[in-house]
This record gives structure tokens, sequence and C-alpha cells, in this order.
């Protein structure tokens, strides 16, 4: 019998999200009921504001970078209190300032909404916290719009972008990568999801490359990045595309790849060492950008 390559904790944690969770094809009201289904009240410390009309939730912060982030969730389900808790975390542990953005999901706005909004919230901090460095961060599906907030910004002579923070991000729609083989099913965060997500995304008409950063002809100028991976995901390989051809291009790009776990992990923030230990190193290299 082939041993499971998640830890016991991770895969504990691993069945019980899968268990809750729709399966692909599913209405979409199903699955943002699915990721709410656990939250807790909202602490106060934080406030909701408008980005050039693009709803944020600022977590102000007095020092070190200001980060512009956009939560995952195949640009489908998510949104600014599915996230509340780790984007307090990051705030907390680096005095950043965190502005997460309340972007337009899919399948009622579809490409390229979300990227819009979050280039529009870029802009807005970049406005706000002048002087500041500015990054760009987000998680899974939040991640490609993290990335492409960056390559917008250097196309369009855009606000300066200091870093790119990217967790288990989506880049590519081709999903060719051999992790998208191995990690298919089993580890919450199925191939068939992804595939899904990304036709909610682009619909009938959308460009699947416009929408790939991962296939972005050029990535010279970009910011350093920092990439989240999980090593038992579907996305991974893309991920690890994605910090070669930075490198390639001359752009400093660092990998945390964390075994054992499961896309979706850092949600296990005191439950999954390995957890633990990604939001420790996400918030030491934030903070080493304002040094």
């Amino acid at each position: 019998m082939t041993p499971d390559p998640l830890t016991p904790a991770a895969r504990a944690l691993c069945d019980a999200m899968a268990a809750a969770f729709p399966l692909p094809g599913a209405d979409p009201a199903a699955f943002r009921a699915a990721a709410r289904a656990h939250l807790g009240d909202i602490p106060p410390g934080s406030a909701d504001a408008e980005a050039y009309g693009v709803p944020v939730r600022v977590y102000e912060g007095e020092a070190g970078p200001v980060v512009v982030f956009a939560h995952g969730g195949g640009w489908v389900l998510c949104d600014l209190d599915t996230h509340d808790r780790l984007c307090r975390a990051l705030a907390a542990r680096t005095g950043a300032t965190v502005v997460s953005v309340d972007y337009r999901r899919a399948p009622e706005h579809r490409f390229p909404a979300a990227e819009d909004d979050v280039y529009t919230a870029l802009e807005w901090a970049a406005a706000r916290h002048p002087g500041r460095p500015l990054v760009v961060a987000g998680d899974s599906s939040g991640g490609n719009l993290a990335a492409a907030a960056a390559l917008r910004a250097r196309d369009r002579g855009g606000p300066a972008v200091a870093g790119q923070l990217l967790v288990y991000p989506v880049l590519d729609h081709r999903l060719d990568g051999e992790s998208a083989r191995t990690y298919a099913t089993g580890f919450f965060h199925t191939t068939a999801h992804m595939r899904w997500y990304w036709e909610q995304y682009l619909g009938p008409a959308g460009d699947p490359v416009a929408a790939s950063p991962g296939l972005a002809a050029d990535l010279t100028g970009l910011p350093p990045a920092l990439l989240v991976l999980a090593d038992c995901d579907p996305l991974r390989d893309e991920g690890l595309a994605w910090a070669r051809r930075l490198s390639a291009a001359g752009v400093t790009a660092h990998v945390q790849l964390h075994t054992g776990v499961f896309h979706g992990f850092l949600g296990g923030v005191g439950l999954l060492p390995e957890a633990d230990r990604a939001l420790e190193g996400a918030a030491a290299w934030l903070s080493g950008l304002a040094t």
C-alpha cells in the first residue's frame, strides 16, 4: 500500500474539508455557503472602505509594507470574511497595512472584472500610503490576481510594486503539470474543481491565455516574489514554473515548498505546524521588504 503523502494531521483536516465541500458543477451559491459555514464573529479592529469604488477591508499597521491582498476561492467563492483571520495575522505579525479586496466574483462577473478590481485597489493603496513599499499578495485564484496586478503595474507604468507574495497560486489554465495528475483527487482541491473554476471565470468567450499570468511572454522587471506552495497540490508545478521563469528573467524568486500538506493548508493555522511555519515565513519575508 502506498504511504499517504499527507501528514496524519493534514489528512484529517483535508478529509474533513472535502466532506463538507460541493462537487464540481454545483451551484455557486452552494460553494459560497460551504466557504462561510464555520465562520465565527469578525473581531473589531479593521475598517471597510471603498478603493475608487471597489470595496476593501483595511487592517491598519504603523510600519512595514502596504499589502494589497486578493482572497482565493476559484474567483467564485470566499470573501473578506473568509480571509479575515489570515489578513489579520499578516498585519499583526509584520506591522504592515493589509488591504483586502472584495473583488467581483464569477460567474456573475467574468474575467477581467476581478483583475480590474484588484488593480484599482492597488492604485488606491499606493495613493493612500505614499512612500511605503507596496506588495501584491493572494492565495490560489487570489495569487493569480496578484501576479496579474504586478504585470499590469509594470506594463502600464503604474504603482511601483516591491514584492509579490503568492500562496499556492493559479497561474496556468492548461493544468498540464505532473502535479495536476498526481494530486488530481484525494487532496481536497481537485483538478476537476480547478477546471470548473476556470470555466466560471472565463465563460464561453474569455481569453484563457490573457487570464494566465504564468503564460506571460516577458517577466523581466517584475518585483521579487515569495511563493508558498503545498507539495500535494494540483497547482504545485505551475507555482514552481513561475519561480523558475522569474529567476530566468533576473527576478529574485524564493520558494517555500511545504511537504505533507495540501492546497488550502494555510487555513489550518493553529492546527497544522506547516501552516504556522508558512505564516511565519511569509511574515518574515514581508518584513524584510521594508528594510
